[in-house]
């Protein structure tokens, strides 16, 4: 979904508000695809703030469907998504430095909300997500689910800065 801003980046102190409703469907991070269950409405404030300036504000709540960190269940993750930046108009970009306007989202004056709002999701994607705060996670032996109920594996790790002593008492067994 475009946004057509010709008007904001060249009327002073003109303002526009919207609602855009998402067309996403799945979000790509590190390789991986990530599906939107859900995403609300993207409001959306563009507020001209100079010439060729204008300032977004704005916010969506989306909901993405992604697996726990420790124990592999579907986890319905829900990230609250606030806005508050400035865009620049593609003839004033060109003397901005390098870096400090990274609007690979706008085409000329139109702003395409999905490209932009697939950023902000990557951006804010949480380190790790959980089922609940105290998930244990799976056996590292037999895979079962520790939250489920405990497994007879042996749980013992030996220190790894014994393993030399341990070799040379290994080497030293007679038969």
């Amino acid at each position: 979904m475009f946004v057509n801003l010709t008007d904001v980046f060249l009327g002073e102190g003109r303002t526009i508000t919207t609602e855009v409703q998402t067309e996403l469907h799945q979000i790509r991070a590190s390789g991986t695809a990530i599906p939107v269950k859900d995403a609300s409405p993207v409001s959306l404030a563009f507020v001209n703030n100079g010439k060729g300036r204008a300032l977004l504000t704005g916010h969506a709540r989306v909901t993405l469907a992604m697996s726990c960190d420790r124990c592999l269940k579907p986890v319905d993750q829900s990230i609250d998504l606030v806005f508050d930046r400035e865009i620049y108009a593609p003839d004033l970009l060109k003397t901005i430095p390098d870096g400090e306007a990274d609007q690979e989202f706008m085409d000329g004056f139109q702003m395409d909300v999905d490209d932009f709002l697939h950023m902000e999701i990557v951006i804010n994607l949480p380190m790790k997500v959980l089922c609940r705060p105290d998930c244990k996670g799976i056996c590292r032996q037999c895979g079962r689910d520790l939250n489920t109920g405990t497994c007879d594996c042996d749980t013992f790790v030996p220190d790894p800065r014994m393993a030399l002593i341990k070799d040379i008492f290994n080497g030293n067994k007679e038969v």
